[in-house]
């Protein structure tokens, strides 16, 4: 499925994540696709930056894998997803709406690299299994397949499993903002943890002291984009108390309910690891 890291889950758990990055070994989905009101996949081909192993049938499933992967490493996200069964999550939104999860679609167009071997075609009735080397999460070509179903004249990419896809044509352009500001709020709890975690290195490097945020920065310990709401949704902050003996931080959305709901509160603990909290405070920051 699509993941965004959205992030970026997005496309953003990786969109995504975040994120939005791409999952690309997908289950068949039952229901039938949507079906697209135009040929996506012939005029995508012509200059399209795969290789493979097999022969082309226009429109056949390989071939609309490979128009598929060469609209997303082109950030053509719209023309991109129409050829899946997410196709109902950006049929309504408008170039500016879609312009909202830019960063997370560009994060996802950034896996995919310039070449994907394409190596095998399976076709069985309304089903279809297309076989590429494409990147793990670890960003390391393996061999993974890829699930499609006719829809029509056209083969359509299975992204997402009956459940998600029927979800999708409930909630419509409206998905992927909840799983965007889904996915932000995930990362935003595990960031604060990742604070903990590395002020417990920070004390124990400085005398018991605690450290304020660029220290941890310059030290590793924390990502550098914590300085940004661009990618992250959030806004952090770290105050440091009782001369660096004490410390709390907050992860606040960026934009209340696009980028997130839910503030975030990292308080030490006077015994065990420090706690996250978090709730809807609409919009602020929490202080307790």
């Amino acid at each position: 499925m699509l993941a965004f890291s959205l992030v970026s889950r997005y496309l953003f758990t990786a969109m995504t994540a975040a994120a939005l990055a791409v999952s690309f070994g997908c289950g068949a989905a039952a229901n039938d696709a949507v079906s697209p009101v135009e040929n996506p996949v012939s005029a995508a081909n012509a200059s399209a930056p795969l290789a493979s192993t097999i022969t082309f049938k226009e429109n056949g499933p390989a071939d609309t894998v490979k128009a598929f992967y060469t609209k997303l490493r082109e950030n053509k996200i719209r023309e991109a997803i129409y050829l899946t069964n997410l196709r109902p999550a950006v049929e309504g939104l408008s170039d500016d709406e879609l312009k909202e999860f830019s960063v997370d679609f560009a994060n996802v167009a950034k896996k995919v690299p310039p070449a994907i071997q394409i190596t095998g075609e399976i076709v069985s009735g309304e089903l279809a299994t297309v076989t590429a080397n494409l990147p793990n999460d670890d960003d390391k070509l393996e061999p993974q397949t890829i699930q499609l179903r006719k829809n029509g004249d056209y083969w359509v990419i299975q992204t997402v499993d009956p459940a998600a896809e029927e979800l999708i044509k409930k909630e419509g352009k409206n998905y992927f903002r909840a799983l965007k500001i889904e996915s932000h709020q995930e990362d935003a709890k595990s960031m604060l943890e990742r604070v903990a975690k590395a002020q417990i290195l920070a004390a124990g490097q400085n005398e018991g002291l605690f450290a304020d945020m660029e220290t941890l920065i310059k030290q590793g310990f924390v990502p550098e984009d914590i300085r940004t709401s661009e990618s992250t949704g959030y806004v952090y902050s770290l105050t440091l108390t009782e001369g660096g003996k004490n410390y709390f931080a907050t992860a606040t959305p960026a934009e209340y309910r696009k980028t997130g709901i839910s503030s975030y509160i990292l308080k030490p603990q006077e015994k065990g690891m420090p706690v996250v909290t978090g709730r809807d405070n609409g919009g602020k920051p929490l202080t307790k």
